[in-house]
């Protein structure tokens, strides 16, 4: 006899802006600061429920993304389980630190920082880059340098004017090249949850993950992006695309 399932979860539409003509990249940075901030006092709320696993922002934006409405929105989920990639990298964020007793996270910006190349843009302490062996062509990963393994509680010295505007400039380049995007905010799962698989994660969590941003753009079909389980097939190399993105004009 199998047990009912009951269905827990919530899924929420963040809209952006009241005007229905403007897109998220065309917000001020004052009016995209305020965007990130819902983001963050729905992820606060929706977490003190300790059913919830994980919670996260998504947005799709262009038709060819799945974009349901037309109007600037991302989306909200709360899950009953993490999603699978999430737990590819808490996995392996936890192994980096008990070997070394650093965020990979960390590293992966300062060697982004040391080399410049990859390096998309940056204001502050916040940092645009197209990560190493991207998937898709122009990926591109936003991230803090101030560690801090959960988005929703600022850490000590973060300016999210500062990350609003870097957003905005990387949007505005990105759509010189493509209409189409996901954007996904990867941050620590639901602490709350002390029992089963997920409780031995939260021993080092604070000390080894690190929330960030994840843009991956859809350019036309002949560019040529495949991905089967996770083996991906890009033609555009990362250094090329961030040399590329640093030529476009980031202004409104």
């Amino acid at each position: 006899m199998y047990d009912r399932m009951i269905p827990i979860g919530a899924h929420e539409i963040i809209v952006e802006t009241p005007d229905h003509s403007r897109r998220l990249s065309q917000l001020a940075d004052v009016e995209i600061e305020r965007v990130l901030e819902a983001y963050a006092l729905r992820i606060a709320d929706l977490k003190r429920d300790a059913r919830f696993k994980y919670v996260t922002v998504f947005k799709n934006q262009g038709l060819q993304s799945g974009e349901e409405w037309s109007h600037a929105h991302s989306q909200l989920t709360a899950t009953t389980f993490v999603p699978r990639r999430i737990l590819y990298e808490l996995r392996s964020a936890r192994e980096w630190y008990r070997h070394r007793e650093r965020c990979v996270f960390c590293d992966i910006l300062r060697q982004e920082v040391r080399q410049t190349k990859r390096i998309v843009d940056n204001i502050g302490d916040y940092y645009a880059f197209c990560p190493y062996a991207s998937r898709v062509p122009f990926e591109i990963w936003l991230m803090p340098r101030v560690h801090n393994h959960q988005f929703e509680v600022p850490g000590p010295g973060e300016n999210r004017r500062h990350f609003a505007s870097l957003l905005g400039r990387t949007l505005r380049r990105l759509l010189q090249l493509t209409g189409n995007y996901h954007m996904v905010l990867h941050t620590a799962p639901n602490t709350l949850q002390t029992k089963g698989e997920l409780s031995e994660y939260w021993r080092t969590i604070e000390g080894d993950y690190h929330w960030h941003f994840e843009i991956l753009p859809i350019l036309e079909p002949q560019s040529k992006s495949y991905s089967i389980k996770e083996v991906y097939f890009n033609g555009t190399v990362p250094e090329q695309a961030a040399e590329r993105l640093r030529q476009l004009d980031p202004g409104r």
